[in-house]
C-alpha cells in the first residue's frame, strides 16, 4: 500500500469511526486493548487463538509487530531478522545503489552478517512495549479553560514533558497520539532501535513486478518483500551503526505457517496504519474532493512528466530521484482512484445526512445543547476559514527549490538551539536531534539540481499567475521575482541563487548544523540568506496556524465526543480512526464477484500469470532465471494442486491503509502466511467511507516468497535462520 502521506495545512485529523460489530465484519482497525471487547466477533470469523492474547504488546504475537516510521514491518528469526515489503525498503535499497552495482535493478542478497549494508540513513525499527492513557494529564482544568493558540501551545507543553519523562528511559521513543477528536490522549512507549540493516530485497522485477501499471490493481503479481536486521550495541542496548554491534534478540519473532492458506481461511494483520478519515464532516469532504485532491492530482502529474523528461538518459539522476517518484506516483494513482470512487458514489450526501442527523439528535434535548450546541455551531465556521488558507496557499508545497527548505529548517534549528529544550519546538529537541542530521546526510543521494530548478521555475510560473493580492510576498522578495513573471525569467531569476549556495555539498550542510543564529545572520550563502529573509513570515504564518489549529481542535474535540454519545445510544460500538498507532484488523481470504470491469477476480494469482505479464521490458520484466524455473515447473514444496502452481498473491477482507505496508498477514494461529502490500483501485475510498462488500487488501502470499528465495535466489541462509529449510 504504497501512499504518500499528505496534510491538509492545519486541519485536525478525523477522530472517530463508527461500527456495528456483526460476527464477522471486516470493518474496524482495533486498538490491541479494544480486542477483548470484541472476542466474540474474532472466534465467530475463525481465531483459534484466545482473543486476550492479542492485546499483550509485549506478548506474542504482537511483540513481533514492529514500526519503520511509515511502514510495518516483524521479526521472523530471534536474530533480528525482519520481514517488510520491497517498496518500504525501497529508500534504502536506492541509497546503497550506484550505476556501478545497481541493487535497484539486480536485488541484493548478504552472504553473511559482515556483508550486511547498513540501512538509509535515519532508518528506525520501533517496537511498542507500552500504551498508557494519559488524557486526565494533557486535558487537566487549566487546559480546558484556554483557547486558540494558548490551548494549543499548553497540550504541547504537556505532551512534551510527559515524553521527556518517558525518554528517560535511555533506549525508547514516545509520542503522545491524540484520539477521537483530541478528547483522548495515550502515551505510546517504544524501543527504538537505530542501527538497521539490508539483508535481502529481491529484483526489481519481482519487488515491483508490474510498477506503476499494475499498482492498486488486480490481479496482481508482485514480490513486495525485502529483509532487514536489527542490531544493538555489545551491550544488548540501542546504538549506532558500528562493526561491533550484534544481532538484537527480540523476545518474540513470528514462524512461517505450515498449514496451507486457502479461500475462505481467517486472517488478520496486525500493524501501524496511518490515517483514516471516516467521519470527516461534510464541509471537509467536500472540500477535499472538490477542490484539494483535484488540484494535487493535476500538480503530482506535472511532477512526475518533468522529472521523466529531466532524467531521461540520465541513471544517476534516475536513481537519485527513484524513492522520490515512487512515492509521488503512489500517491498519484491513489488520489485518483479516491477521486474516481467519489464521483459515483453519494458519499457526501450521506455524511450531510449524517451530520443533520447528529445536530437534531443534540437539539432534542437541553442538556446535551449545552453541552455540545456551542462546538457544532462553531467548527464549520471555523474549517471554512483553515480551507481559505489552504486554498491560497497550496502552491507554496511546490514552489520552493528543495535547499531552500533545508536552509530553512537548519535556521530554525540554529534558532531552537538557543532556547532551553522543555522550550523547543518538536522536530528540534535534542531528542530529534539525530534524525535531523542524517536527514540532511540522505539528501546528497536525494538530489539532482537540474530536476529541482526545472520543478520550482514550473511551478512558480503557475504561483506568479495568482492574483497579486494572494502571493506571499516575503518568500518573492526573499527570491528576486515577480508578480506575472514567465518561467523562462524565472529560471534566469533562480539560476544564481543555487549557484551562490554551498548546500548542495554534505561536509557544507552538515557544517551548518553547529552554527549560530549569528552566523545565518552574516553568511553570503544565497539560500541561507533567503532563509534569514523568510524567517519572520515563517514565524507568523506558523502562529497563525496553531491560533486557529487550537479553535478548530476544541470545537472538533467537542463535535466528536457529540457523535460518540450519539452513536452510543444508537447501541453502536466506537473504534477510534486509524493515527499510526498499533492497530488489529481481521478479516478472510476472499476473490471478489463482479469487480469493476465486470470480471470475477479470483482469490489467488500464480506463477502463470508472471510469465504470462512479462514483455522484457519497463515494469513486466521478470529476471531471467525465475522465467527459467517458472516454464520448468520448479515449484518445489510451494505448489497448490487447485492452482497446479505456486500462489503469488492473495485477495482478503481486510480493514487497511497506508502504513499497513509490510503488515504481517497472520492466520488463525497467528502464523505468518503473507504480508500486506496494497489495495485495489476503487477500495482506495475506504480510508473515508469503508465498504465491507467492495474492499479488498492485496497480499504477498508467503509461500511465493519463499519460492522465490530459495528456487531462484538461493538464499538459503535465510531460510534456515526462519527455519523454515
Amino acid at each position: 500500500m504504497r501512499i504518500k502521506k499528505f496534510k491538509i495545512l492545519g486541519l485536525i485529523s478525523a477522530i472517530a469511526a463508527m461500527a456495528q460489530m456483526p460476527a464477522q465484519a471486516a470493518e474496524g482497525m482495533w486498538m490491541p486493548q479494544q480486542l477483548p471487547q470484541i472476542a466474540s466477533g474474532l472466534r465467530a470469523a475463525g481465531l483459534k487463538i484466545e482473543p486476550s492474547r492479542l492485546s499483550q504488546l509485549t506478548e506474542f504475537p504482537m511483540g513481533a509487530v514492529v514500526s519503520l516510521g511509515g511502514c510495518t514491518a516483524s521479526f521472523v528469526s530471534p536474530q533480528g531478522l525482519i520481514v517488510t515489503n520491497h517498496h518500504c525498503a525501497y529508500g534504502s535499497i536506492q541509497y546503497n545503489t550506484s550505476a556501478q552495482r545497481d541493487l535497484l535493478k539486480d536485488g541484493f542478497l548478504a552472504a553473511s552478517l559482515t556483508e550486511e549494508l547498513p540501512a538509509e540513513p535515519g532508518s528506525r525499527v520501533y517496537v511498542t512495549v507500552a500504551v498508557t492513557d494519559v488524557s486526565a494529564q494533557v486535558l487537566d482544568r487549566k487546559v480546558q479553560a484556554l483557547r486558540g493558540k494558548a490551548r494549543f501551545d499548553a497540550i504541547e507543553a504537556i505532551q512534551k514533558r510527559l515524553t521527556a519523562d518517558c525518554e528517560a528511559d535511555a533506549g525508547h521513543r514516545c509520542e503522545v497520539s491524540s484520539f477521537y477528536g483530541g478528547s483522548q490522549y495515550q502515551l505510546i512507549k517504544q524501543l527504538e532501535l537505530r542501527d538497521i540493516r539490508l539483508v535481502h530485497a529481491p529484483a526489481l522485477g519481482v519487488g515491483l513486478f508490474g510498477g506503476d501499471a499494475d499498482n492498486w490493481m488486480w490481479p496482481r503479481h508482485t514480490g513486495d518483500y525485502s529483509f532487514y536486521r536489527a542490531y544493538v550495541g555489545p551491550d544488548g542496548r540501542p546504538a549506532d551503526f558500528s562493526p561491533d554491534n550484534k544481532p538484537f534478540e527480540p523476545k518474540h519473532h513470528l514462524k512461517l505457517a505450515r498449514q496451507p492458506l486457502k479461500e475462505g481461511d481467517f486472517v488478520m494483520v496486525a500493524g501501524y496504519p496511518g490515517h483514516t478519515n471516516r467521519h470527516r464532516l461534510p464541509a471537509e469532504v467536500d472540500f477535499t474532493f472538490s477542490e484539494w485532491q483535484p488540484s494535487h492530482i493535476r500538480l503530482m502529474g506535472e511532477q512526475l512528466a518533468l522529472i521523466k523528461a529531466a532524467t531521461a538518459g540520465r541513471r544517476d539522476a534516475e536513481i537519485a530521484l527513484a524513492d522520490r517518484v515512487a512515492g509521488i506516483s503512489n500517491g498519484h494513482k491513489n488520489m485518483q482512484g479516491q477521486q474516481a470512487s467519489f464521483e459515483r458514489s453519494d458519499i457526501l450526501a450521506r455524511k450531510s445526512q449524517g451530520f443533520a442527523d447528529l445536530k437534531r439528535w443534540v437539539a432534542a434535548d437541553a442538556g446535551r445543547q449545552a453541552r455540545y450546541g456551542a462546538d457544532l455551531a462553531q467548527v464549520e465556521r471555523l474549517l471554512a476559514q483553515r480551507q481559505e488558507i489552504v486554498r491560497a496557499e497550496l502552491l507554496l508545497d511546490y514552489v520552493a527549490p528543495q535547499l531552500l527548505d533545508t536552509a530553512r529548517s537548519l535556521y530554525q534549528h540554529a534558532q531552537q538551539q538557543a532556547l532551553p529544550d522543555a522550550q523547543r519546538k518538536p522536530g528540534f529537541q535534542a531528542r530529534d536531534s539525530l534524525a535531523f542530521s542524517q536527514s540532511l546526510e540522505t539528501l546528497q543521494r536525494r538530489y539532482d539540481e537540474p530536476v529541482d530548478q526545472g520543478l520550482s521555475a514550473h511551478f512558480f510560473a503557475q504561483y506568479l499567475a495568482l492574483p497579486a493580492a494572494q502571493l506571499n510576498q516575503p518568500l518573492l522578495a526573499a527570491l528576486g521575482l515577480q508578480p506575472g513573471m514567465i518561467e523562462a525569467a524565472i529560471k534566469a531569476r533562480l539560476s544564481p541563487i543555487y549557484s551562490g549556495s554551498q548546500l548542495q555539498q554534505q561536509t557544507e550542510r552538515m557544517a551548518w548544523l553547529t552554527r549560530d543564529v549569528a552566523a545565518f545572520k552574516a553568511s553570503d550563502d544565497s539560500l541561507i540568506k533567503a532563509a534569514v529573509a523568510l524567517y519572520a513570515d515563517d514565524e507568523t504564518r506558523e502562529a497563525r496556524d496553531k491560533e486557529l489549529s487550537g479553535q478548530i481542535g476544541q470545537a472538533y474535540a467537542g463535535t466528536m465526543r457529540a457523535l460518540i454519545a450519539y452513536k452510543a445510544s444508537q447501541g453502536e460500538v466506537v473504534y477510534p480512526d486509524a493515527n499510526s498507532t498499533l492497530r488489529v484488523a481481521y478479516g478472510h481470504v476472499q476473490g471478489r464477484k463482479g469487480a469493476v470491469d465486470g470480471a470475477d477476480w479470483q482469490a489467488f494469482t500464480t506463477l502463470r500469470g508472471i510469465a504470462a505479464k512479462h514483455t522484457g521490458e519497463g515494469e513486466f520484466n521478470a529476471p531471467a532465471p525465475q522465467l527459467a524455473a517458472i516454464k520448468a515447473r520448479q515449484f518445489d514444496d510451494y505448489k497448490v494442486a487447485s492452482l497446479d502452481s505456486v500462489p503469488v498473491n492473495f485477495l482478503a477482507t481486510l480493514d487497511t491503509t497506508g502504513g499497513n505496508s509490510g503488515s504481517p498477514v497472520l492466520n488463525d494461529r497467528a502464523e505468518l502466511v503473507g504480508l500486506l502490500f496494497d489495495g485495489t483501485l476503487d477500495s482506495v475510498i475506504d480510508s473515508w467511507d469503508f465498504d465491507a462488500k467492495r474492499s479488498r487488501s492485496i497480499c504477498l502470499d508467503a509461500r511465493y516468497m519463499l519460492w522465490q528465495m530459495k528456487v531462484v535466489d538461493k538464499a538459503e541462509r535465510l531460510l534456515r535462520e526462519m527455519k523454515v529449510l
